[in-house]
């Protein structure tokens, strides 16, 4: 039947974008596995499968029932929230903030690196970009505008910006994304790298974001943030999360810190997007920004316990790796004997053993000769999957 409806044409500013790889990759897996009946293990995405504190789930449970809390909150974030942020970085991060002026809210991180993106670019603003890095730094650049510069971390600087190629770079750039512990390389960051990090931006005048959602997961160095580096105030703003080390990422809790005039840009156009956070999720985040050492070390055991089992399907696949990376995934190169790329790699390994591994190259250029696992799964899973590539890979 003809179609003689009206025809629309989707916005200029999508070219180039694309699908999120994942949504695309993982909706093509579930095709194949409904029309073959196949089952395939996707070590995929960093999504969390372990659950929050109970406490957190009781919090969320008990603060629902109350009448006057399913109102539209403040855009702004309730006191409770803001300062439990605001104590959380002051005991894990050794960072003062005042919670009135300095912390901001987010529903997700995620969200907050496309806020930042609109309230600080214009067409034309030039952004450094880590390849690799989280895809959502380029898309969210170019959905505002900005002209990408990537900058590259190479296993021979390791995964560290070379700061030498960044000073020929940083001509008419306005912002620079950093993540440290990096994702999806696992390099973990310096007190060094972080000063270093200030300093370049200051004598440029960029922007420095640093997205921090990994510093609580296997990372063997004590949490570090941008903002403990003296001055770093007048150069960078943080973003962290509650998705990763507190097992919330469907929660959607996020935040920004650091400066006021900054943040208050970012809240003109978040508060044009969203209504605020529902105060059950805000006063149950709280209650998980108050958890100790204890949580964290039950939560690594089982990561570090996933992480034995990861290594031994990448030893099985011939891929080599760097040690105590930080974070939710392995990232590992390619074996050198291996003709074709990471996208070739990853296609080989799921026709023939059903497992599904994602390639660097989503990640950037930097990424196309390494692939990732997620260790957001049981142990027993990763082992599963060794063992399907050692019957039928080599086989």
């Amino acid at each position: 039947m003809e179609n003689n409806g009206v025809r629309i044409e989707r916005s200029k500013r999508l070219d180039g974008i694309g699908e999120y790889y994942f949504s695309r990759r993982l909706r093509e897996i579930a095709e194949i596995e409904a029309a073959t009946g196949r089952r395939i293990i996707k070590l995929a995405m960093g999504s969390p499968d372990l659950p929050p504190a109970p406490c957190v789930v009781e919090t969320l449970c008990e603060t629902a029932h109350r009448p006057d809390v399913h109102r539209y909150m403040s855009y702004r974030g309730e006191p409770i929230l803001r300062r439990a942020f605001a104590d959380w970085y002051r005991r894990w991060y050794r960072v003062e903030l005042d919670p009135e002026r300095e912390v901001l809210p987010l529903l997700g991180s995620k969200e907050g690196i496309m806020h930042v993106c609109m309230a600080f670019l214009d067409p034309g603003d030039r952004v450094l970009v880590p390849d690799p890095g989280y895809p959502t730094y380029s898309a969210a650049v170019r959905l505002a505008g900005g002209e990408i510069v990537p900058y590259p971390l190479d296993e021979e600087n390791d995964f560290l910006p070379d700061f030498c190629a960044l000073e020929q770079a940083a001509a008419g750039v306005k912002l620079m994304f950093v993540n440290y512990p990096n994702m999806p390389t696992g390099r973990t960051p310096t007190p060094e790298l972080f000063s270093r990090l200030v300093d370049f931006g200051r004598r440029h005048n960029i922007l420095i974001v640093h997205d921090n959602p990994y510093s609580f997961v296997r990372n063997d160095s004590r949490p570090l943030s941008i903002l403990e580096v003296e001055g770093a105030r007048e150069v960078a703003l943080e973003l962290n999360s509650l998705s990763k080390g507190h097992s919330m990422a469907g929660w959607r809790v996020g935040v920004a810190v650091g400066r006021r005039e900054w943040l208050d840009a970012i809240l003109t156009f978040k508060s044009n997007m969203d209504t605020g956070m529902f105060y059950p999720v805000q006063a149950a985040a709280a209650e998980a920004l108050s958890l100790g050492e204890a949580w964290f070390d039950e939560l690594n055991a089982i990561y570090r316990e996933r992480e034995k089992a990861g290594s031994k399907l990448l030893d099985t696949l011939g891929c080599t790796y760097r040690p105590h990376q930080a974070g939710l995934f392995i990232w590992a190169r390619l074996p050198d004997a291996f003709i074709g790329d990471c996208y070739d790699f990853s296609d080989m390994v799921l026709d023939r053993c059903d497992v599904f591994l994602t390639p660097g190259g989503i990640f950037g250029s930097q990424g196309l000769r390494y692939i990732r696992i997620t260790l957001c799964y049981p142990a027993e899973v990763l082992e599963e999957a060794a063992q399907r590539i050692r019957e039928r890979l080599h086989r």
